[in-house]
């Protein structure tokens, strides 16, 4: 196990490394940079503007640029932001919040959803039950996350049931806790429709394949021969299919900042998605930088929690990886 966590350490570091490198490259390779909108404002003189440029190394050789930037990213620091004219370390921080309660709530509910609904297609496999689940199923796989996000829109806005845009109302401050706790639901409940039907969807098809593997494999039809319980041979399927979705939690706490990103601008929903467009759209070179930074570290530590999740669950990768 700590073989393990060193080699995945030393290949973590390359990788943020590498994703660090070369987003900075691309983002420089670009034409302009977010001193560009103070240049067409008359009332800033030129020399104004080479302090900013000297201030923020800006006028500085780009390699050395990076290499400087990447040393304090280490410790968290991703610099200032020009364009909020504030920390990007702070401004993550108050955005990250509302991003993990949605894509946490939705990774979550779609888990909760996909299984049994995804284990009974399989029991019933090719009968009427597995045919509405598969509907429900290519249904929602079938529309974009954007488009479905556009129609609830429609929806909440036609009907008044739902809140569109923010994480709160107007009179938010005036409110009791429980009733800002709930005010802050309803905000959230219509990104988080989206998400979660979308990736319970596609996941659906996921644990239903893996299901059926199982069900169809020599173990399975040797407990039904011998009589098992229900109980017993539902233990035994999902002991059995267990490593393709640890290893698909690792891509899905990577996902917890980046992947409700689109659903969030479409909603109005504040979060790292928004605050990345608005980020990428004015060149704000290390508010971009930084974001992609925490989003990179997370697909390391999700894979890092898979890998040791895998080890846990089967003997037979334990004995691979001491071999």
């Amino acid at each position: 196990m700590v073989y393990l966590l060193l080699r995945r350490f030393i290949q973590g570091f390359f990788i943020l490394f590498g994703v660090s490198l070369l987003s900075f490259l691309i983002i420089k390779l670009s034409p302009g940079n977010i001193l560009d909108q103070l240049r067409l404002n008359p009332s800033i003189s030129p020399e104004t503007l080479k302090e900013l440029e000297k201030a923020y190394g800006l006028n500085e050789n780009p390699l050395i640029q990076f290499f400087k930037w990447f040393k304090n990213a280490l410790f968290f620091d991703f610099g200032y932001s020009l364009q909020y004219h504030a920390p990007v370390t702070e401004l993550i921080a108050q955005r990250l919040p509302n991003t993990l309660a949605l894509s946490v709530s939705s990774a979550l509910l779609s888990w909760l959803l996909a299984f049994p609904l995804g284990i009974l297609a399989a029991y019933f496999k090719n009968r009427l039950l597995d045919r509405l689940i598969l509907a429900f199923s290519y249904t929602f796989a079938s529309i974009p996350s954007f488009f479905l996000a556009f129609l609830l829109m429609v929806v909440a806005v036609k009907t008044g049931v739902l809140p569109v845009g923010g994480t709160h109302s107007p009179n938010y401050e005036s409110l009791p806790p429980l009733e800002r706790f709930l005010d802050y639901l309803k905000h959230l409940t219509l990104p988080l429709a989206v998400l979660t039907l979308v990736q319970t969807a596609g996941m659906i098809r996921f644990v239903r394949s893996s299901a059926i593997e199982v069900l169809e494999s020599p173990l399975m039809v040797y407990l039904k021969a011998k009589g098992a319980t229900l109980k017993v041979r539902l233990k035994h399927l999902l002991r059995n299919m267990l490593n393709p979705f640890i290893t698909l939690i690792g891509f899905e706490i990577a996902n917890l900042v980046s992947g409700a990103g689109l659903v969030e601008i479409i909603t109005g929903w504040p979060g790292i998605g928004m605050l990345m467009l608005e980020a990428v759209l004015s060149k704000d070179l290390f508010l971009v930088m930084g974001s992609l930074y925490i989003g990179t570290l997370l697909l390391i530590v999700g894979n890092l929690i898979a890998d040791i999740l895998l080890l846990l669950n089967d003997p037979r990768i334990r004995s691979g990886e001491t071999g």
